[in-house]
């Protein structure tokens, strides 16, 4: 078998390095109480794009610091009954897709939301001091003030507020609702969950934002880690803050958030991922407390792993469609 990281049977038992930090609990707590208290001012656009089975809207809220979110919503035509909801968390840098990728899901019955995460290349603003997009750093971003100005604590919390804003509309059934995404995608799937009991499924695949400290010490901070590598040389080349970045970072580590998932877990991991580490992705998995199942790739890294596709719809219809 390819080796990348550890042996299969010691990813099995790894828990993770990073820390988690003493006050965790507390700091999620009032975060989520920061977001509950905001009028989410929901607007729903149609958008230009047009279909014959399908309604399609540009959806904006109003998120935490007062940011305006944009999502991607489409719901069936000729709706009978509450349809079932599906959550979309795209790549770090991203966005949230063409419409008609989602279509086929529509088609099927479903309604679908496709976050634009705040400060990528999606319409969702970031209102950190800069106007558009900023490319990368979002790790790091809010790393040197009060750990609830990290800019993925917000991120975090738009992927919560879209599922309650998506759960609060009339033809959507707040029972059956799924979220799913890869890479940052597959973190964001896994910090909606934690955050959103309520969530019945999350399709995960090769998860970002996890252990960052084993990402460090495995050397692996040159692709979608590398602001970390960039940050000690440029603001602390000698690493004497070291101690205290790695534990602001625990607040953002999905690893330390994914004890609160009640959510069936499918978590997807190839096995020589140079991107994001295996050990990392193991570190979450065996934390999750909730139903879950690992799907693992000995050949495959970072990249498109075969027949995925095709087992998220399965799991998608076997558990969304029970009453």
């Amino acid at each position: 078998m390819p080796a990348l990281d550890m042996p299969l049977e010691e990813l099995k038992c790894y828990n993770g390095k990073s820390p988690k930090p003493q006050d965790f609990d507390t700091y999620w707590e009032k975060a989520l109480k920061e977001m509950q208290a905001i009028d989410p001012q929901i607007e729903l656009i149609p958008a230009p794009f047009t279909c014959d089975f399908a309604e399609c809207f540009d959806l904006y809220f109003i998120g935490v610091k007062g940011a305006r979110i944009h999502a991607k919503y489409l719901r069936p035509k000729n709706r009978k009954q509450k349809a079932p909801a599906i959550l979309q968390f795209h790549g770090y840098k991203g966005d949230a897709g063409a419409w008609y990728s989602k279509l086929g899901l529509v088609a099927e019955g479903y309604c679908v939301a496709a976050l634009d995460c705040r400060g990528q290349a999606g319409k969702s603003e970031d209102v950190g001091g800069v106007t558009g997009g900023t490319v990368m750093g979002h790790i790091i971003r809010g790393i040197e003030d009060d750990p609830q100005e990290l800019l993925f604590r917000h991120i975090f919390l738009d992927t919560a507020q879209l599922a309650q804003v998506v759960m609060s509309f009339e033809e959507v059934d707040e029972t059956r609702v799924a979220a799913m995404g890869s890479s940052q995608g597959g973190a964001l799937t896994i910090a909606c969950a934690s955050l959103v009991p309520e969530i019945k499924l999350a399709l995960s695949t090769y998860p970002f934002l996890a252990d960052y400290k084993r990402v460090w010490e495995m050397d692996m901070t040159r692709r979608a880690y590398e602001e970390l590598h960039y940050y000690f040389r440029t603001r602390d080349p000698r690493h004497e803050r070291e101690e205290e970045i790695f534990y602001k970072l625990g607040y953002i580590d999905i690893q330390n958030l994914c004890t609160r998932i009640k959510a069936k877990v499918i978590m997807y991991t190839g096995l020589i991922d140079d991107i994001c580490p295996p050990s990392t992705q193991f570190a979450v998995y065996n934390k999750i407390l909730s139903k879950k199942e690992h799907i693992i790739y000995p050949d495959f890294g970072h990249e498109y792993l075969p027949d995925s596709d095709d087992m998220n719809f399965k799991y998608l219809k076997e558990i969304l469609e029970k009453k």
